[in-house]
């Protein structure tokens, strides 16, 4: 053969395999390609990854996001500021029920919440659009228990729960069923405990909240150090008392000596009268 007509079938042949390697390019071509936009976006919605996952409030909170304490970012009082805006207008109430124990002081302790009527199995709704940052279960305290951090700055607790229908890192929408109502851990009978606390302090829930009415008293509630956390000196108060046990054949006037005080400060102290019968067991405050 020639060797021209070699050269001929040689380019025949080369023509023939680069149309082939073009036609499968092409056919390639027309399979979609995942955008790469839409993966990253993909990545920013992904609420597995904690790496790339927001809490509320955080530059509030200073990035503090644990569920190990009630509090842990120990911020006193006197480092908030002097007034903050925390917007309510969305806001569900936890049950509707009345107040059975009111914020503040009771004998041998602070009340920092308040207690609402219900029965075991009641339904208990988020207040406000938020996420789940602790449950739990303390024996001798709250008994079951979550705590929320909400958008808008607060945390609220609910206490005493029967059961939890939430999980951890849960986002949570205003009025949502967390829970159902109970009577579990330090509790004289079923009721809710709930409280609202801002940067770990607590502030009395029906100052934001007419429970008569199940609605915010302000759609925008002003806290002020002054106003907001005014029982901070009941607080000292409560925490430098002093209490005694009663003892067999105990007398006022015996359990004033041993503790340094007099019988008057005893009764006005425990609100009873000097010839009040004091039984053993009971435990009398002395400072």
């Amino acid at each position: 053969m020639p060797s021209s007509l070699k050269q001929y079938f040689t380019l025949i042949t080369l023509f023939i395999s680069t149309l082939g390697c073009l036609s499968q390019q092409s056919r390639f071509s027309l399979i979609p390609k995942k955008d790469t936009v839409n993966v990253y976006q993909e990545m920013l919605n992904d609420n597995s990854d904690d790496l790339m996952e927001n809490h509320p409030a955080e530059d509030i909170y200073n990035n503090i996001w644990t569920s190990d304490h009630l509090n842990p970012y120990k911020i006193p009082i006197d480092s908030l500021p002097d007034s903050v805006r925390i917007n309510c207008s969305n806001f569900f109430v936890p049950v509707h029920g009345t107040i059975t124990s009111e914020f503040g002081p009771r004998r041998y302790r602070f009340h920092y919440g308040v207690d609402l009527r219900l029965k075991i199995g009641d339904s208990v709704q988020s207040a406000f659009s938020g996420k789940v940052r602790i449950i739990d279960y303390e024996a001798r305290g709250y008994g079951n228990y979550i705590v929320i951090r909400h958008n808008n700055g607060l945390e609220t607790v609910y206490g005493h729960l029967s059961a939890v229908l939430v999980q951890l890192n849960q986002n949570i929408k205003a009025g949502q069923l967390i829970a159902f109502g109970g009577n579990t851990g330090h509790s004289t009978g079923p009721h809710l405990h709930f409280e609202t606390r801002y940067i770990g302090n607590a502030i009395n829930p029906a100052h934001i909240i007419d429970f008569s009415t199940g609605h915010v008293r302000e759609r925008s509630y002003l806290i002020t150090k002054k106003q907001t956390f005014y029982y901070q000196h009941e607080v000292k108060v409560s925490l430098l008392a002093k209490y005694y046990k009663v003892r067999k054949h105990d007398t006022l006037l015996r359990i004033a000596a041993r503790n340094g005080t007099n019988v008057r400060s005893l009764c006005k102290l425990n609100g009873i009268k000097p010839k009040t019968h004091i039984k053993p067991g009971i435990r009398l405050r002395v400072r």
